[in-house]
């Protein structure tokens, strides 16, 4: 059988001299002073900028919400708890960029000890930028979360892309880690020494990798296990049972060609051949430890296999078994565990885990396979009769092998499936972003009711104020007071119940609308109606108590108190009749404003449509709307040749002369009349074309008239001067910069032109202005 060959170009076939040289890099920057017992989210970030570091200027520019697609977090988690901790830590400079809401969007970050290591001889961070691209495409494919080009193009996310929410980033970065520990055959080396017998040697391999502890790292290992990305194969003794336990990555196995099958093959044991049935055999022939040359994480020489206590290795005595199977995943069987055991339906007797019959494939048992002594009875002896249990099987026998059982109504709707993060709407990241721990614990369904309460909520919030982008933020500070009142999110029982009940609630303290609690929600402080409300209850009640110990002197504590209670009711029934007739009148004066805002409207409507019925003004055509298309478009005409003839005048006449401006502008008026009549003729254009033709030729005369004035102030003292000035400055600043002096002055010469025919242009119009004034009849005193 011929050797299997790396597959050229994968990210995970990494040479070994470049796979030590990412591990001992990796381990370096995790054990940089600030990291130590920081969370993993923090330390999977460090790596994850460290990869994506350009290696000539070390500054990586990345938004919020992509850092956090790459650890597996929401962008308002990123933005809350780990961007904090990056620089309490000291190992990261970021510097940020405010989003729409005041969130940190924008991310310049170093990584402070990769840039300091750059050209630092024999330092496990002094990273080429051949390093740098490997590793960062390692990280795609363990990690990176996919894309969607510009071009339809689609980057597949890699092994871990689609694991979001709580242990995400500890997932990712554990992954990492054993695969930069894995061989080529995907095998991991486990860690040597003493280890938790009640974990394993693989769970304690993957807790000194992170550092974390034993029932930790057994957990991140059962997570990864259960998405098939590492597994556990034991080596199997001659006699069929499991003895020591091995840990493997298969996606490096076949990055080099090889599959688990390989590798579980390599790990059994031929069986002894002996005449007797010895349990001693049952351990199977000694291997020798091989010492590896390559440092764990602990820091110590191990070796390949585990001399301590195992609590994967059998060691206690026991009889003959049949040899298991061969695969390392779990066998499939057409019924459940319990289902093999009856036949017929397939079914089992109703106990506890009443769904544990139902077949992989949804079908029934097939009859035919039971054995003779199953037809006539039970499982187990002989019985008199038939018990319960027997009939109520014998009754659904017909429906037990479809598998299919009635639904409710919206059972598909209730368990659709739960999304890990926040909606991917930015306002109610920032508004839901103090609850994302109570938002994992929804179902599909609750996340969705939730997410339309929230909008609802700042729809009306953002109708309030006068700010309305204000309204995501308030709505994270009512959240974030609800949960402070509660305990903390771990103490709400009915996430549901308490979001769309309390959490997300207003509470109006008075009869302001813009009252929170006591707090307004657009000034943030305390509500002056409140305030009021409360003083004047308080000074009621001193004054009432001052009248009452006045006219009872000399009776007792107990009757008046009973007659300041009295009056006390007597005032608060009054108080309530007051309000009630206020609220009464106030929602008259609101009627009565709705019925001045609705006859304003239709006054609007009625202008409006007495202004689209108005007839033309030039020619009289009905409902044009004060001018008809016709005319619109020879005012537009005459508004374009007025200002070409402007543009010739301006440059061309003495404007402190008026009489020579107003013969210059009837000249060029009829010169430019006569070029457009001129062009139109030469058109060959149908007749419905004529009127784009001579748009067509007005625009032509303006930027002809425009280019010439322009061209003709270019040569102008003014833009001589200004452009001299320009050449000198630059030529100062930088002697032998002679081009980019030319450039600077050509362009300060365009600028000058373009301002003087501004200047020139506003005289006109004044002097215009102005004989128009001298024109007009002088009033008689």
């Amino acid at each position: 059988m011929p050797a299997p060959r790396r597959e050229a170009g994968h990210p995970l076939a990494l040479g070994r001299n470049a796979r030590a040289r990412l591990r001992n890099a990796l381990h370096a920057l995790l054990e940089v002073p600030g990291l130590e017992g920081a969370p993993d989210a923090v330390r999977l970030a460090v790596v994850v900028l460290a990869s994506r570091t350009p290696s000539e200027s070390g500054v990586v520019e990345i938004r919020t919400g992509e850092l956090g697609r790459w650890l597996g977090l929401s962008a308002s988690y990123v933005a809350s708890e780990v961007l904090p901790a990056l620089r309490r830590s000291g190992v990261v400079s970021v510097d940020t960029a405010k989003g729409e809401y005041g969130q940190d969007n924008g991310l310049k970050c170093r990584v402070l000890p990769l840039w300091a290591a750059q050209d630092v001889v024999g330092h496990p961070l002094n990273l080429s930028k051949k390093e740098l691209a490997t590793l960062l495409r390692l990280l795609e494919a363990v990690m990176a979360p996919g894309w969607v080009h510009r071009d339809g193009r689609v980057t597949p996310a890699g092994l871990l892309g689609d694991r979001r929410g709580r242990g995400a980033a500890t997932d990712r970065l554990a992954l990492l880690l054993v695969v930069l520990e894995a061989r080529e055959t995907g095998r991991v080396r486990l860690c040597g020494g003493a280890v938790d017998t009640k974990r394993g040697r693989a769970a304690a391999t993957v807790a000194r990798l992170l550092g974390c502890t034993a029932s930790a790292g057994e957990r991140v290992l059962k997570r990864l296990e259960d998405r098939g990305l590492v597994l556990r194969p034991r080596l199997q003794t001659g006699s069929g049972l499991v003895s020591r336990s091995r840990l493997m990555v298969p996606a490096v196995a076949v990055a080099y060609g090889h599959t688990a099958a390989d590798n579980v093959r390599e790990d059994r044991a031929k069986a002894l051949k002996s005449e007797f049935s010895d349990p001693d055999v049952a351990a199977g022939p000694g291997e020798a430890p091989k010492l590896e040359t390559e440092l764990q994480v602990s820091g110590v020489l191990v070796t390949d296999e585990a001399d301590a206590a195992d609590p994967d290795v059998a060691v206690a005595l026991h009889t003959d078994h049949p040899p298991l199977g061969t695969s390392v995943f779990r066998p499939t069987v057409s019924c459940g565990f319990s289902g093999e055991g009856r036949w017929g339906a397939g079914r089992r007797p109703e106990r506890a885990c009443v769904r544990e019959d139902q077949a992989v494939d949804g079908g029934a048992a097939v009859a035919e396979s039971a054995p003779a002594v199953a037809e006539g009875g039970p499982l187990r002896g002989e019985k008199p009769k038939e018990s319960p249990v027997d009939e109520r099987d014998g009754r659904r026998a017909d429906g037990a092998g479809t598998g299919d059982r009635p639904k409710a109504v919206g059972w598909e709707k209730a368990q659709r499936r739960q999304r890990a993060g926040l909606p991917t709407d930015l306002r109610l990241q920032v508004a839901l972003g103090p609850v994302a721990g109570l938002w994992e614990r929804l179902s599909g369904w609750q996340q969705d009711q939730v997410e339309a309460a929230a909008k609802a909520e700042l729809s009306r919030l953002a109708g309030m104020l006068e700010q309305s982008e204000a309204a995501p933020r308030l709505l994270a500070d009512r959240l974030t007071d609800r949960l402070e009142e509660v305990g903390g999110p771990a103490l709400v029982r009915d996430p549901m119940g308490w979001l769309l009940g309390r959490g997300l609630v207003q509470r109006q303290a008075c009869t302001d609308l813009r009252c929170d609690d006591g707090i307004r929600l657009d000034t943030r402080a305390d509500c002056p109606t409140c305030t009021t409300v409360i003083a004047d209850r308080r000074g009621q009640r001193a004054r009432l108590r001052a009248v009452i110990d006045e006219q009872l002197a000399g009776a007792g504590a107990t009757e008046r108190r009973a007659v300041y209670e009295q009056q006390l009711r007597e005032h608060t029934l009054r108080e309530a009749a007051r309000a009630e007739a206020r609220h009464a009148r106030e929602a008259i004066a609101v009627q009565a404003r709705q019925t001045v805002a609705a006859r304003r409207r239709a006054q609007q409507e009625a202008a409006a449509q007495a202004h689209r019925s108005a007839p033309c003004a030039e020619c009289g055509l009905p409902d044009a709307a004060g001018l008809c298309p016709q005319c619109t478009h020879r005012q537009r005409i005459q508004n374009l040749l007025r200002e070409a003839v402007d543009l010739a005048v301006a440059v061309r006449a003495d404007l402190d002369d008026p009489d020579d401006a107003a013969r210059l502008t009837e000249r060029c008026a009829a010169d430019t009349q006569a070029l457009l009549t001129k062009a139109s003729q030469h058109s060959d254009s149908r007749p419905e074309l004529q009127p784009l033709t001579e748009r067509e030729a007005a625009d032509r005369i303006l930027a002809e008239r425009r280019a010439s004035a322009l061209k003709r102030l270019l040569r102008s003292e003014e833009a001589d001067a200004e452009a001299a000035a320009v050449y000198e400055m630059v030529l100062r600043r930088h002697p032998t910069a002679h081009q980019a002096a030319e450039e600077a002055a050509e362009q300060a010469r365009h600028r000058t032109a373009q301002y003087l025919l501004r200047q020139l242009l506003g005289q006109l119009r004044v002097l215009r202005i102005r004989a128009a004034a001298d024109r007009l009849p002088q009033r008689t005193p």
